[in-house]
């Protein structure tokens, strides 16, 4: 299929900053619902790039699902003349802020285990185990088909 230039760096482009993309399988829709670029053309241009491993695709109701490879991002980096530095949204590494009143320790730091151990760990100590002196369980005759019959 025809691709102008215009509209595959366009494709190329997102697909790069963000990692990913997502297209509904619509090959009659006007746009996409993300880019200004016919449904279509990000399809085959992703079943393109699928094609020489620079994607992987997963499908799943009706929409397709596009992850670049690391072959994928040399070969989209050179496409676009980027440099080693800029990668993807999804191999960035997200950064936590710590909670309110925690202090940070540094990397690889050791933690030192709880005091007090397992033992008391969610358990009551006035709580008896088992049923109580008073608990006399007894058959009642009464099974899945009713009482049995006696027998002569």
């Amino acid at each position: 299929m025809i691709i102008t230039k215009a509209d595959r760096r366009v494709i190329y482009e997102n697909l790069f900053k963000e990692g990913v993309l997502v297209a509904k399988k619509d090959f009659n829709a006007p746009k996409h619902a993300e880019l200004d670029v016919k449904n279509l053309h990000v399809i085959k241009a992703c079943q393109s790039l699928t094609s020489m491993g620079y994607l992987t695709t997963q499908f799943s109701w009706q929409y397709y699902y596009y992850v670049l490879t690391p072959e994928g991002i040399d070969y989209l980096r050179e496409y676009l003349h980027l440099p080693a530095e800029i990668v993807p949204a999804t191999f960035k590494k997200a950064v936590r802020a710590p909670r309110p009143g925690q202090a940070s320790r540094p990397e690889g730091a050791y933690r030192a285990p709880r005091q007090g151990g397992d033992d008391g760990y969610r358990r009551r100590d006035d709580k008896k185990e088992g049923a109580g002196e008073d608990f006399r369980p007894r058959f009642s005759g009464v099974g899945r088909g009713g009482p049995r019959p006696a027998e002569a």
